[in-house]
């Protein structure tokens, strides 16, 4: 067990959830995001929420953040300069030879984030088995420096091709970058990825480097200000591909951070997942700005190991989460053909929905619901009390444009937003084969439990799991992230027992390079190793999670093929009778957090009121009744809201809500 709090920041709001050892007590809480200097928000938050006596005694502060996210959609990063082998200077520019948007005469690829000028060439050849055919070219360095310096670069990413399999000349460069004057940050690409595939290597490489001079200083200005509220802890971010890192290593590897913010809601789902035994779980997070959703089988979150951000290939482990601009603060607009859409700009933190009487004058999702009556009285967290005239004012805008009055409006506005939610949920789902019609619905977000039954209805979902603390859900999820430490590498050999001798050599030296970057005790560590697979001639082919004991492969090949053939038909309906090849091998070093129980702070309960508010599945507005969540202790048959401190549950007529063993409610469609 142990005191921790947790943060994670979203587009609108900045949620905090803590867990006090002592009591068992969990406490949320909700201030608005500060977009110009996040860590203000999070500051805020702890000194608002978290007694000074619990922050001294608390072990772990585990965090949520969009900063290195934000950089790059942005294009708000360091100055970069690339160096490269000499003939491979336009790999970034070049790419590959797909087109994301394949019926689109119009699409044209982004720019590329280190511009043509600013790559430059070196001479040096290793060939794929590492083997070096040309030696560097020391004397090319200074001058290197000089154009470099000249242009303001204030870091650099060196990627030469096949460094993965030597690195060799990366390091040599940087010896020499360092002896020629340059004091910035320098990436290099055989420690950010060991990994074949040059584009993919290059960009992770370069976003490395973009971000890493403000993900470090963003993170040295949030650790100085929870030193100076009396934090003496250990202070956590959660990585893109689950599990958590300290900030140190993730000022030295910020790329592993990229969807640092998205995660908790799934890790959170994972532990939601496997705690009510639900074989299939859809997450549906809805914040003020994005809706993010993810697919849990089997109590796990699909792990890719490889992502994209604006275009741009990260080269890293990456939850499987889909995020599309749609939110609480999500603004109506109409379009160039005359139809109404929503998102994806949103009013954000500032100035807010209409409704909140901050300024904000575009009509958003918010404002919508809170004319239809989804939000009852309108006494949501942080104090905002929801100005209603002002919600009308907005939709009626909207409206006059498209020529629909308040209501059809602000009903259209919801359809529509749910919608393309709905769509975002059927990619992880319908488009991987899956029906959805099956699965559980997890949502959760400030605005997320608003839209549970609208999401369910779209999908066609008859169960619906509402956890608790569903509000700061993602804050919840990052309390169990698991230090976690991964590196692979990539050496293509036949699947057969002569070659897991030499992937045990490749293990052995990975794990210790992950022991080289931890100071955690060896003694708490667990071990993981995977495979990736493939059949002789395909490109692509699973990551298989083999049996070890300690750091040792403890599987033959025989039964990693076995593994390999399970994997594959579960994913793809059937096996080939074609000879498997290992691909790359990866190691992770892993530090589990102590378990926590769950035990809610009580509060005082609302009365129960009366509200008129529109029904969906009436097409009417009707009276609802308005229910504290807290005393839900037998079924309830909608239509009603529940209340609690950081969001509101729109249950239409026809659903029933109950309360689940764990804390959760549960909706489920009454029989008609």
């Amino acid at each position: 067990m142990a005191t921790r709090i947790g943060v994670d920041i979203g587009g609108t709001f900045t949620d905090l959830v803590y867990y006090d050892d002592d009591t068992g007590e969990t406490v949320e809480g909700k201030v608005p995001t500060v977009p110009h200097a996040p860590e203000e928000g999070v500051i805020a938050a702890v000194r608002d929420f978290v007694p000074s006596q619990v922050i001294a005694r608390s072990q772990f502060f585990l965090h949520g953040t969009t900063v290195g996210l934000n950089a790059l959609l942005e294009r708000r990063g360091a100055k970069v300069g690339m160096i490269n082998t000499k003939g491979f200077r336009d790999v970034l520019e070049i790419r590959r030879g797909d087109r994301a948007e394949m019926y689109n005469l119009f699409w044209k690829q982004p720019a590329p984030l280190v511009p043509r000028h600013l790559r430059l060439e070196i001479d040096e050849r290793v060939l794929a088995d590492g083997t070096v055919l040309r030696p560097l070219d020391d004397t090319a360095v200074p001058e290197i420096v000089a154009r470099f310096q000249a242009e303001g670069v204030d870091s650099i990413a060196v990627a030469l091709l096949n460094a993965f399999a030597n690195g060799e000349h990366e390091a040599r460069i940087e010896e020499l970058l360092r002896e020629a004057g340059f004091k910035g940050a320098i990436s290099l690409s055989h420690r950010v990825s060991g990994e074949y595939r040059e584009y993919e290597r290059f960009s992770t490489t370069a976003i490395d480097a973009f971000v890493r001079k403000r993900m470090s200083s963003y993170l040295e200005r949030l650790q100085n200000g929870l030193r100076d509220l009396g934090f003496t802890g250990r202070c956590l971010i959660a990585r893109s591909g689950a599990g958590s890192m300290t900030f140190a290593e993730a000022g030295e590897r910020p790329f592993e951070t990229i969807m640092s913010g998205p995660v908790g809601g799934a890790q959170g789902g994972s532990e939601v997942a496997r705690a009510l035994k639900i074989d299939a779980l859809i997450t549906a997070d809805v914040g003020g700005t994005s809706f993010d959703t993810a697919l849990i089988l089997d109590g796990e979150a699909k792990v890719l190991f490889e992502g994209h951000v604006a275009g741009m290939p990260v080269q890293t482990s990456w939850v499987d989460v889909r995020s599309i601009g749609a939110g609480g603060g999500s603004i109506a607009h109409r379009d160039i053909g005359g139809l109404m859409q929503v998102g994806p700009r949103s009013a954000g933190a500032v100035p807010g929905p209409a409704c909140y009487g901050k300024g904000g004058v575009d009509a958003t999702t918010t404002d919508a619901a809170a004319h239809l009556g989804m939000l009852g009285p309108g006494n949501l967290a942080s104090g905002i009390d929801l100005d209603f005239d002002k919600a009308a004012e907005a939709i009626a805008a909207i409206g006059g444009e498209i020529g629909q009055d308040v209501d059809a409006t602000a009903i259209g506005i919801m359809r529509i937003a749910s919608s393309s939610m709905a769509n975002a949920m059927r990619e992880i789902t319908v488009e991987q084969g899956l029906d959805p019609r099956g699965m559980a619905l997890l949502p959760f977000g400030g605005a997320g439990p608003m839209f549970a039954t609208l999401l369910a209805d779209e999908l066609q979902i008859g169960r619906i799991v509402v956890p608790p603390l569903a509000g700061n859900f993602s804050a919840w999820g990052l309390l169990g992230a698991d230090m976690r430490q991964s590196a692979a590498r990539t050496r293509i050999l036949p699947l057969d027992d002569d070659s897991l001798a030499e992937v045990q050599q490749i293990l052995d030296a990975l794990f210790e390079t992950l022991d080289a970057r931890s100071d955690a005790d060896a003694d708490t560590l667990v071990h993981r190793a995977r495979l990736d697979l493939r059949y002789v001639g395909q490109e692509h082919g699973p990551s298989i999670l083999v049996p070890t004991d300690g750091r040792t492969l403890a599987a033959d090949a025989t039964e990693i093929r076995r593994l390999f053939d399970e994997v594959y038909i579960r994913t793809f309906g059937s096996t080939m009778e074609f000879p498997v090849e290992i691909v790359s091998a990866r190691a992770t070093n892993e530090v589990p957090l102590p378990r926590r129980s769950q035990r809610l702070r009580p509060g005082d309960a609302r009365p129960e009121a009366s509200w008129e508010a529109h029904s969906f599945e009436r097409g009417v507005r009707t009276v609802f009744r308005v229910l504290d969540r807290s005393v839900v202790t037998v079924p309830v048959d909608g239509p009603v809201i529940l209340t609690e401190s950081t969001t509101t549950l729109y249950v239409d007529a026809g659903w029933t809500v109950a309360p689940g063993k764990n804390g959760e409610l549960v909706l489920y469609r009454k029989e008609s």
